[in-house]
């Protein structure tokens, strides 16, 4: 049995992609797809399903893959004990990642990770929506949502913390509220998605339900719109930090934190056999946003 063609194997089973998997693997698709074939011949099953859309595994090809795991990462703590072999991380990591978190705190730090990865190259897609990793081919994905998927692994790289704010003009204008209830007498920014906002109180939790003449399904447009006077709104502090620092905007209802336990996480489909590349690109950003990330301090 071939451990190229188990690698191979296992690549397929995290992407569902024989052309991708054989690329990260430096093979073409269709040196790919014979070494799939052979490896199916060698044990005398079909281990993957093949549709003109996509591939996926078989009942066999499931039962199969962790015992292709545990044969290669032995491989693998062989030759690393004896310091054989290369583990550079190296090709194309494919990377989808929420817009504005994006734009703001992962573009900027990608020179210094690609400087320590020199063999690394960055496939990076922005978007607000939830996409499916496994059917787009992705080695990890950075969001601040909810994991509902138990097929994906996820690693906190920093704490979500969200906050009330507005501007010094609307607050001059209309007042400043000082208690959650006040707020149903504000014009609020919201953002789609978030329906209620939960406050903690010295009597428990208030839930309030935000109403305004805006809602936006990006947290820049709202907090932009919240610094141009036009509301309240709620917004996470890795977005509104520069703002906060320059004034433009101040946090309310310091005394009502509001209840949430929201996080930055990096997801991966779920396999033992983490390629170097992912384990490169979430230690990197795990250490880049560190205990206190640098929007906090």
């Amino acid at each position: 049995m071939n451990n190229e063609h188990l690698k191979l194997f296992i690549r397929v089973a995290a992407t569902n992609n024989i052309s991708l998997a054989g690329s990260e693997l430096g093979l073409s698709p269709p040196v790919a797809s014979m070494h799939i074939n052979k490896l199916e011949e060698s044990l005398g099953v079909k281990l993957i399903h093949r549709t003109t859309r996509k591939v996926s595994l078989t009942e066999e090809g499931r039962e199969f893959l962790p015992h292709a795991e545990d044969v290669i990462n032995a491989v693998n703590s062989a030759k690393a004990s004896v310091g054989a072999g290369s583990f550079t991380p190296q090709g194309t990591i494919r990377v989808t990642v929420a817009s504005s978190f994006g734009r703001m705190h992962v573009v900027p730090a990608l020179k210094a990770f690609l400087a320590l990865n020199p063999q690394l190259k960055v496939d990076l897609r922005q978007s607000d929506s939830i996409v499916d990793m496994v059917e787009g081919g992705f080695d990890v994905a950075i969001r601040n949502a909810s994991l509902n998927d138990s097929s994906l692994v996820a690693r906190k790289l920093a704490a979500d913390r969200r906050i009330i704010c507005a501007s010094p003009e609307y607050i001059h204008e209309y007042g400043e509220p000082k208690t959650p209830e006040a707020l149903l007498a504000h014009n609020c920014i919201n953002l789609i998605g978030i329906d209620y906002w939960d406050f903690k109180t010295p009597q428990g939790n208030v839930r309030i339900k935000p109403k305004g003449s805006m809602r936006s399904d990006n947290g820049e447009s709202t907090r932009d719109t919240c610094i141009d006077g036009m509301g309240i709104t709620i917004s996470s502090v890795w977005c509104a930090y520069q703002a906060l620092e320059e004034g433009k905007l101040v946090q309310v209802l310091k005394d009502y934190p509001l209840a949430s336990d929201t996080a930055i996480w990096a997801v991966y489909p779920s396999s033992r056999l983490l390629a170097p590349k992912v384990r490169a690109f979430i230690d990197f950003f795990v250490d880049y946003y560190g205990d206190l990330p640098y929007w906090e301090r």
